[in-house]
């Protein structure tokens, strides 16, 4: 089989990740912070992973990183408990239903009330944002700002980094959803002026499922998603200072996430990048080539996924048979971002997406695009 379904979680894992795994399942079992048979080993992978992650991202204060279930989590934690007097949430045509639905399912009655106003601001049919709505959109009154770093449906990498400071300017708070670039592109919080960053850690930082995590800027105003146990100042009911990890932490999935993170380090970003770039020239180029199809987009995107239809045929049907008869696992439909495909022309059907990553091998982006001018020669 040959996976280019990589935005939606990388496969095969580094080796040394799955081992990581392993041993944190195999060894004496104690949850952070508690116990005095944890083994110091153990006690430090928390600490070890919040520093690589810091590093990565180039985030000063590594306590200021909290792990959670992954970016889904990370990304309710900082809609719903942030606090703030102003109305104004303004965020991309390009985000995920982990952004979308947490706004207009999970503050619906603030939105009726009239307490909270959303904003979306849109995109061009590559899924580029629109800078001068987005800056017009960010005013005194906007209290948080979000954007897709990198577009899960067509690879379109946004310029965060003046978002970030349109947001600095106005007091806004800036969170990023680097869900599908974190390990692929360069981030730097404090440059960027990024407050919040969300990210998953079973995409480009080669994790397993069921890890990521939310930075948190120091002074932020934010309340905690969930109340429970922390092996820490067990006495206090009501602590001076919130806890955003409660309850017994995935320390397994902390283990992977961590060996996945010293990985790409290793690897080097400039590396990593220029292999998936290569790939993503095959891709472009090849399927541009092919007039049957259509792209979305009129560049090669950035990112590690672009997106294509076929009139006349249907994402579900090619996504079907390149799967039946080619061997080639790709992802079809709108792909939980909803709002982009209306800037795409795509809200009926989604389009077919594919994507790579540092496991992709060029022959495999050669395959699709051969696989794709055999299934349209008839066309």
């Amino acid at each position: 089989m040959i996976y280019l379904n990589h935005a939606a979680t990388t496969w095969p894992k580094p080796q040394q990740v799955l081992d990581a795994a392993a041993r944190a399942l195999t060894e004496l079992p104690a949850s952070q912070y508690r116990g005095a048979a944890y083994r110091e080993d153990t006690q430090e992978t928390g600490k070890l992973c919040r520093g690589n992650l810091a590093r990565l991202f180039q985030i000063g204060e590594p306590e200021r990183i909290f792990f959670t279930g992954g970016s889904t989590q990370a990304l309710n934690m900082a809609i719903l408990g942030f606090c703030s007097t102003r109305k104004r949430i303004v965020y991309t045509a390009g985000e995920h239903n982990a952004v979308l639905r947490t706004i207009y399912d999970g503050l619906r009655e603030e939105i009726a009330a009239g307490r909270i106003l959303p904003v979306e601001v849109g995109c061009d049919g590559g899924g580029y944002v629109d800078m001068e709505a987005m800056e017009q959109a960010i005013d005194e009154d906007t209290g948080l700002v979000i954007v897709n770093h990198s577009s899960n449906v067509t690879g379109a990498v946004q310029d965060i980094r003046q978002i970030g400071r349109w947001a600095r300017e106005k007091g806004a708070c800036f969170l990023a959803d680097v869900s599908q670039s974190a390990g692929a592109l360069p981030i730097a919080v404090e440059d960027m002026c990024i407050d919040m960053l969300a990210f998953t850690g079973h995409k480009g930082l080669y994790g397993i499922q069921g890890t990521g995590g939310l930075y948190v800027g120091k002074g932020i105003p934010l309340r905690p998603l969930l109340y429970g146990g922390t092996g820490r100042d067990s006495r206090t009911l009501v602590p001076e200072e919130p806890f955003y990890e409660v309850g017994t932490m995935n320390m397994p999935g902390i283990a992977a996430l961590n060996a996945g993170v010293e990985y790409v380090l290793d690897m080097g970003l400039e590396k990593i990048a220029a292999h998936e770039n290569g790939l993503m020239k095959i891709l472009y180029e090849g399927l541009r080539e092919n007039r049957k199809v259509v792209l979305c987009g009129e560049k090669q995107p950035e990112g590690t996924a672009l997106s294509f239809t076929v009139p006349g045929l249907s994402p579900g049907d090619i996504g079907y048979i390149l799967a039946g008869t080619y061997g080639i696992q790709v992802r079809t439909g709108l792909h939980c971002a909803p709002l982009i495909h209306k800037y795409l022309g795509t809200e009926k059907e989604g389009t077919v997406r594919v994507s790579v990553s540092l496991m992709t091998k060029t022959e495999e982006a050669e395959a699709l695009v051969r696989a794709m001018e055999e299934l349209t020669a008839g066309l």
